[in-house]
C-alpha cells in the first residue's frame, strides 16, 4: 500500500512539473495577433478648417463646397444673413494625440478688396490635442481639445472724404482699424462631418465669419 503510494505521489509530481514547462512556453510566445495590430498613436488625422462669411451686404455668393451644404442649410435656418460665401480653407495633417497650431496671413475677409493694401487678416487655429476617442454609445469620434481660432479683421471705421491731401487725389482712403476676434472651445465630432464650431459677428455693417471643422483618419 506504502509503494502505491508513492507511486501515486511521484506521478502527481511529473504531471504539475509538466504542467508548469508549457505555461511558460506559452507565455514566452510572442502575441503575434496583438503585435500585429498598428500601434493606435501611428494613427494620423486630416482636419479641414473652413471659414465662412455671412453678410447682409449686396455682394456675390460664391459657390461653396457639397460638403458644406448642409452646414449652411442648417444656417440659413438659424441666422438671418442673406449671402453665404468661402473666405478661406486650410488642410492639415496630425497624429493621434497630437497638437496642432497654425498661423497665416490672410486676404481681406471683411473691407473691400479695392481697399488699399488689400487690407490682410491675421488668423490663428490651434489645437491642443487631437484624438480618436468613443462616445457612451460605443461609437467612434474624433475629439478637439482646446480648439481656438483667432483673429485680427480689418475693420472700416471712417469713409474717405472728397478730397485726400496728402496725394492730392479726390476720394481718398477709408480709415481701417483691425479688430481682434476669436473663440476656444472643446469639440467633438463624427469622423468626416463638418461641424460648426461658432459663430464671430464683427465689424459695423453686422457680417459674421463662422468658423467650422471637420476631420477624418489619413488615407496614407
Amino acid at each position: 500500500m506504502l509503494q502505491k503510494r508513492i507511486i501515486l505521489l511521484v506521478c502527481a509530481l511529473i504531471i504539475c512539473a509538466g504542467a508548469q514547462v508549457a505555461l511558460a512556453q506559452e507565455s514566452s510566445t510572442p502575441q503575434k495577433s496583438v503585435n500585429a495590430l498598428p500601434r493606435e498613436d501611428e494613427t494620423n488625422l486630416d482636419t479641414q478648417l473652413y471659414l465662412i462669411l455671412a453678410t447682409n451686404r449686396e455682394t456675390e455668393e460664391g459657390k461653396l463646397p457639397a460638403v458644406l451644404q448642409p452646414v449652411v442649410t442648417r444656417l440659413r435656418e438659424n441666422l438671418a444673413f442673406k449671402h453665404y460665401s468661402l473666405a478661406a480653407s486650410f488642410l492639415n495633417r496630425v497624429r493621434h494625440n497630437g497638437h496642432l497650431e497654425m498661423l497665416w496671413v490672410g486676404g481681406p475677409l471683411l473691407a473691400p478688396a479695392s481697399s488699399p493694401m488689400g487690407n490682410p487678416s491675421f488668423n490663428e487655429f490651434t489645437a491642443g490635442r487631437m484624438r480618436l476617442e468613443r462616445d457612451a454609445n460605443g461609437r467612434e469620434v474624433i475629439q478637439m481639445i482646446d480648439f481656438r481660432f483667432g483673429s485680427r479683421v480689418p475693420i472700416i471705421t471712417a469713409q474717405p472724404g472728397t478730397t485726400n491731401a496728402s496725394t492730392n487725389l479726390a476720394g481718398g482712403f477709408p480709415v481701417i482699424n483691425y479688430q481682434q476676434i476669436g473663440l476656444r472651445t472643446d469639440i467633438s465630432m463624427t469622423e468626416g462631418t463638418p461641424v460648426i464650431a461658432g459663430t464671430l459677428n464683427v465689424g459695423p455693417s453686422g457680417d459674421a465669419i463662422i468658423v467650422v471643422v471637420s476631420a477624418k483618419r489619413a488615407a496614407n
